[in-house]
């Protein structure tokens, strides 16, 4: 398992928002942080749009639990979304959806972790005690080699797996540092804050095993990764792909 800090204070969860459809599994959902944070305060949503509303009523949850599958929700935007309206709440991804290339997006988008809808309720419970003390999480089955191993290192094959493990949106961005474009032009060519470019950068440079987009660019059109591909899982390329 992948234990990493995120920004929540450990021990400080009163307040959770539970953004699932399905009444069944959000009442188990419920009755699971009810043991391992007992004064907890719980609201429930069934949709994005829900939680964005009761956030914006004042409500400011510690944690949120986010399912992926939701009725007004097409792909990883809706992740996004949430992530941007409160950066700075652990969101902890629940989902049935469990492709590698969508459990490692989403963690690049910075999500807080995430658990298979089948896990036990054990599982569960560790998992929300992990989030809770601060810590991220990411079952072993659902991550690749670490991508932080130098480039030079690590056969050919390999790295263009790393590649074709980037979301569609480094994908593209990656093509235009390849064609010598500044943070602020990318940002301008795909509608998107400076920010979010820089920290789609930071996130593909690491995941290529590099240290700037340079040496990414070289490896690019000198060959060393091969062709970029998508995912295979059609589940995935389709999430990925919104």
């Amino acid at each position: 398992m992948l234990h990493e800090p995120v920004s929540q204070v450990p021990g400080k969860v009163c307040s959770v928002v539970i953004v699932d459809d399905h009444p069944l599994y959000g009442d188990a959902l419920t009755a699971a942080l009810n043991l391992v944070f007992p004064a907890a305060e719980v609201r429930a949503a069934r949709t994005l749009g829900a939680a964005l509303e009761l956030i914006g009523q004042g409500f400011a949850p510690d944690l949120v639990m986010f399912d992926l599958k939701l009725p007004d929700v097409t792909g990883i935007s809706g992740f996004q979304k949430l992530r941007d309206r409160i950066p700075d709440t652990p969101i902890l991804v629940i989902s049935s959806l469990t492709s590698v290339e969508v459990v490692e997006a989403l963690m690049e988008e910075g999500a807080a972790g995430f658990l298979p809808k089948d896990a036990s309720a054990q599982v569960l419970k560790l998992v929300l005690q992990e989030v809770g003390m601060g810590r991220k999480f990411v079952p072993n089955d659902y991550r690749r080699a670490d991508p932080r191993v130098p480039a030079g290192a690590l056969p050919c094959d390999k790295m263009a797996s790393r590649l074709a493990g980037l979301t569609p949106q480094q994908t593209r961005i990656i093509r235009l540092i390849c064609e010598g474009k500044a943070n602020k032009q990318i940002a301008y060519e795909l509608s998107l804050a400076e920010a979010t470019v820089k920290a789609h950068i930071t996130a593909l440079l690491r995941r290529l095993g590099v240290q700037n987009r340079t040496q990414a660019a070289v490896l690019m059109e000198t060959g060393q990764l091969g062709p970029i591909t998508g995912p295979t899982d059609p589940d995935a390329r389709a999430f990925l792909s919104h």
